[in-house]
């Protein structure tokens, strides 16, 4: 069992950056694939960011490529999402998640076993 506890969240001005981290216990996530997901009120969840177990491969929803960067410190544990140049429409709950690994990331919520509680994003225009 992989407890996941995100944190980071915030509100921030359109432009602005925030890292949002996510902790893990009860298991090394060395052993997971992870990902970032998001939902929006009256929204679906959706899929932000994924990292396979060995951070060999990243894949992220169009919406944010270019803007947002996954990554993993396997000795600490912890996955992170770095957002830079935030825009209003990235507010949400921002959720990270864990999955046995496979051979390519995750991008369907219901690929993932493990989530945690969500933290609050909001950016203001």
């Amino acid at each position: 069992q992989v407890q996941l506890v995100e944190s980071g969240g915030g509100l921030v001005q359109a432009g602005g950056s925030l890292r949002l981290s996510c902790a893990a216990s009860g298991r090394l996530i060395s052993s997971y694939d992870m990902g970032w997901f998001r939902q929006a009120p009256g929204k679906e969840r959706e899929f932000v960011a994924a990292i396979t177990w060995n951070s060999g491969v990243t894949y992220y929803a169009g919406s944010v490529k270019g803007r947002f960067t996954i990554s993993r410190d396997n000795a600490k544990n912890t996955v992170y999402l770095q957002m830079n140049s935030l825009k209003p429409e990235d507010t949400a709950v921002y959720y990270c998640a864990a999955r046995t690994p496979s051979q390519r990331p995750g991008t369907r919520g219901d690929e993932y076993d493990y989530w945690g509680q969500g933290t609050q994003v909001t950016v203001s225009s």
